[in-house]
């Protein structure tokens, strides 16, 4: 217990910490993109996967509370080094010509990361608490082969497809500061690798919202053809 405080009660513990939940989320998200994107180019695929995904004891059981005790932790954490920063400061960044120091982005990460946050509520409610009571609650027969169809169903609404067009927006700005970032906080800071890791993590910050918004777009415009 003196360990954890000693740890996580400390400003470089915290901002490990976050660090830490930051990687292990955008590992999630690269897996999660890997699966959706195959539903683009083969159902079979797509329904086998998620099949796997959906019912498999480990990925249900242990995988899933971990991704969910992450994000928790990942926007606790945020809050709480954004407000220990805000009253850290001694002078506002409107005083200080904040611009100059540092991006816009970085600046404004808080509000990033409050539309992502309405987007995963959104999301839970859209998809994975229906999912929950289909599979646990109503416990309807096992089909294989249904999430292909549910996938494409969801995106008829122009309205989902702009609400997740919008959010990945705002998700490729969240990212842009927070890959390098991550990294920055678990000490890999060096004038040789730097560099790469910002370019990493810009083209992860732009390809990776963009194939997601792709995915929605895709699935609701072939289905008016």
């Amino acid at each position: 217990m003196s360990w954890f405080k000693e740890t996580f009660g400390s400003s470089i513990g915290r901002k490990f910490a976050m660090a830490l939940s930051a990687l292990f989320l955008i590992i999630f998200l690269l897996q999660h993109l890997i699966i959706n994107l195959t539903s683009v180019f083969s159902e079979e695929t797509f329904n086998s996967l998620s099949h796997f995904m959906g019912t498999n004891p480990v990925v249900q059981f242990a995988l899933q509370p971990v991704l969910i005790i992450g994000v928790i932790f990942h926007f606790v954490m945020g809050f709480i080094l954004e407000i220990r920063n805000k009253n850290a400061r001694e002078v506002k960044y409107a005083k200080n010509e904040g611009g100059a120091n540092s991006s816009w982005m970085s600046r404004n990460m808080i509000w990033s990361g409050l539309f992502i946050l309405f987007f995963l509520g959104f999301h839970f409610a859209d998809f994975w608490i229906p999912e929950i009571i289909h599979k646990y609650i109503e416990v309807h027969p096992d089909d294989p082969n249904r999430y292909y169809a549910e996938t494409v169903h969801m995106f008829e609404n122009p309205i989902r497809v702009g609400i997740y067009t919008l959010s990945f927006v705002f998700l490729a700005l969240h990212l842009k500061h927070g890959f390098q970032s991550a990294f920055q906080s678990m000490g890999a800071r060096h004038s040789k690798y730097t560099p790469m890791i910002k370019k990493i993590g810009d083209a992860y910050s732009i390809v990776v919202p963009a194939l997601y918004i792709f995915i929605a777009v895709y699935h609701h415009f072939t289905q008016a053809i």
